[in-house]
């Protein structure tokens, strides 16, 4: 039954109508998607939902077409009987109560599941939504303000809380009462239905007209408020700066431009939607009148009064009500629709959003471990040696290039992980239009440090975002352990480089929630130990609650040193292979600088470390220090070797003008 139920739902000829009244281009994909959304976990629901409002439609007919039994079958006899016998009008009454009550059940449990259905979709909609938008690329999010995604949580997936609640049962119920309503009409009267039919479709096409209308306003809507909660996110994190150079007055202007976009918006919205109802209200009063008039003069002077008795008129009349206010009701919920739709259609351009792929990837990071006789085999445990697993075909082409390897299956080898990364006249773009590296060489051995210096743009974060494939190179070859990264698991290659960022970020939850959240299986001795690594332990320890102090608004309460001092323990607590360094030292002062190069210098033992540094001082026992300007590595090799050039590098370490 419920199967049915769910066909109709999703294929009857009745919601044809309803795409009907919606504006053009808007009904089919949406609705239809959110339908599918409905449908995938609640089909029993829905089901016995349906069948409720089907009967609650019957009994509400019922009660209306009664109208006509008790005044020709029961008020006009007894009024004309000299002894009048009220008990088969109070059993029929009691009948109709009974038929009554029943649907005043059906109601009530249609309310009660509906709230289930709607929010349990809801919250299936909300998962799926984040789901997705973690597997989205970093570039989506750079050209994506934070503010206008988080307006998609609340605003967008909020205006189809009301659609799934309420407008879709509503919508089901007056189709229902409409169409059985349609029929009990025809047997009543076809010529009255015919008139009713008439002045109906005017309601419709009104309904349509300014449904079109309203749609481009509530679309508006919804890209305003998205706009204006990006701007607000936008001021929250930047109050420093609003504050230090006196930007208030200029930060309320431009607020109260994009408020005045989002009033605008649903002023136009709203008053749009809400002519619909009045005009629909006077046409249903005037279908009325017209019907009383019509159906009278057929009863009193036309010869198909032989059939259009006084009850009969009665009901018809009553069943105007019943045809007209659904649809009214339908033209109030169209209006709904319409907003869900705006809504719905920026949820699913961000579901729709393209997501990171892994099309050539068949390499995967595992733990391993040194057999006794010098092979490598893999291991469920962590052993601190990490090789690639490669499938015989790639592990064949790629073992003559390196001696850390073992063929150990007949279906994949093992090549030990060294951190050996190489570029190959890679050039990359963030869009078309602009390229920002060229021609990018690059050769490192296992357990190099590679310092990466320059000025602002050259292109520094630009080469270790590449070799994380946060973007994907437009021209060249990027080799990991001689393995093209493209054929490695993103997840596997980024869980292989540790990073720590220039801008930190911690989350709300205690001090070792947020060391932990470099590695979730590490012990509290693990985290300890990390912090003690790169000297955090000391601040860490003066706090009010130590590793259980909260954190929250990023770290607030914390200076800048010691937010990125907990960002360097999270990397040294996940213990990767390989290390990527954006300016980690940037924001801590000279003396704590030194606490913790030697903890850095510790993690980046044995380990290959690219290092991006302002500070030449800290890179000068670099193995490798590529110069970058404009996207291009003009000079290369180690500290003494570019101060005997006396180039590029020799100006910016000495701060001398070569002639």
């Amino acid at each position: 039954m419920c199967s049915i139920c769910v066909h109709l739902l999703t294929h009857f000829s009745l919601f044809n109508f309803l795409f009907s009244l919606l504006p053009s281009g808007r009904s089919g994909g949406g609705v239809k998607r959110i339908f599918g959304y409905v449908t995938r976990n609640y089909k029993l629901s829905l089901g016995v939902v349906m069948l409720c409002i089907i009967i609650n439609s019957v009994t509400t007919l019922v009660s209306t077409l009664f109208t006509r039994t008790l005044i020709d079958d029961y008020i006009v006899p007894l009024t004309q009987s000299e002894n009048p016998d009220f008990a088969p009008l109070a059993r029929t009454l009691f009948t109709l109560a009974a038929v009554l009550i029943v649907g005043i059940i059906c109601s009530y449990v249609n309310n009660r599941l509906m709230i289930n259905v709607g929010q349990g979709t809801l919250l299936r909609l909300r998962t799926d939504l984040f789901e997705h938008m973690e597997q989205l690329p970093i570039g989506y999010f750079d050209s994506h303000a934070h503010g206008d995604i988080m307006s998609v949580y609340t605003n967008d997936v909020d205006t189809l809380r009301q659609l799934i609640g309420q407008s879709i049962p509503s919508v089901f119920s007056s189709l229902i009462t409409i169409s059985i309503t349609f029929v009990s009409m025809c047997v009543l009267s076809w010529p009255l239905t015919l008139l009713v039919v008439l002045m109906t479709s005017v309601m419709v096409f009104v309904t349509r007209v300014l449904g079109n209308r309203s749609a481009r306003h509530f679309k508006a809507r919804q890209q305003n408020l998205g706009a204006m909660n990006g701007y607000i996110e936008e001021l929250l994190t930047g109050q420093k700066v609003v504050k230090t150079f006196c930007h208030e007055e200029e930060a309320i202007a431009r607020f109260e431009t994009y408020n005045e976009a989002v009033r605008d918006s649903s002023n136009n919205a709203n008053r749009e939607a809400n002519i619909v109802m009045p005009v629909n209200g006077n046409l249903s009063n005037l279908i009325y009148v017209l019907c009383a008039i019509l159906g009278a003069t057929i009863a009193l002077k036309s010869p198909l009064g032989a059939t259009l008795t006084i009850g009969t008129l009665v009901s018809f009349l009553t069943l105007i009500k019943n045809f007209t206010q659904p649809v009214s009701h339908l033209s109030q919920q169209i209006n709904n629709v319409v907003q869900a739709l705006a809504g719905a259609g920026r949820v699913f351009d961000l579901m729709d959003a393209t997501p990171e792929k892994d099309d050539e990837a068949c390499i995967r990071l595992v733990n391993a471990k040194r057999n006794d006789d010098g092979t490598l085999s893999e291991s469920k445990e962590r052993t601190g040696i990490w090789a690639w697993k490669v499938p015989k075909a790639e592990f064949t082409h790629i073992q003559g290039k390196t001696d850390e390897s073992d063929h150990q299956h007949a279906d994949f080898g093992l090549i030990q992980q060294r951190g050996e990364v190489d570029f190959t006249q890679v050039d990359f773009s963030y869009v078309p239009e602009k390229q920002v590296l060229f021609d990018i060489e690059l050769d490192t051995d296992a357990g190099q440090k590679i310092a990466l210096v320059g000025g602002t743009g050259a292109g520094k974060t630009t080469i270790t975002n590449l070799i994380n494939r946060f973007y994907d190179i437009q021209d060249g070859r990027i080799l990991y352990d001689h393995i093209d990264i493209r054929k490695i698991h993103r997840e596997d290659l980024r869980r292989s480089l540790g990073m720590v960022l220039q801008e930190t970020h911690l989350f709300t939850g205690t001090v070792m929630e947020n060391i932990r959240y470099g590695r979730l299986d590490a012990t509290d001795e693990e985290c300890r130990a990390a912090a003690e690594l790169v000297n955090a332990d000391d601040f860490i320890l003066r706090l009010s609650e130590g590793y259980d102090t909260m954190l929250t608004a990023d770290g607030g309460n914390l200076s800048q040193g010691e937010r990125q001092l907990l960002a360097i323990a999270r990397a040294a607590v996940a213990n990767p292979p390989a290390l990527i360094l954006d300016e980690a030292t940037s924001s801590i002062d000279t003396r704590t600088e030194r606490l913790v190069q030697e903890g850095m210098d510790h993690i980046m033992e044995g380990r290959s470390t690219f290092v991006i540094a302002h500070r030449l001082s800290t890179v000068r026992n670099s193995d490798i220090i590529c110069v970058m300007d404009h996207g291009r590595i003009i000079e290369q090799g180690n500290h003494d070797e570019l101060l005997a050039k006396q180039g590029k590098y020799y100006q910016l370490y000495t701060g001398k003008q070569i002639d």
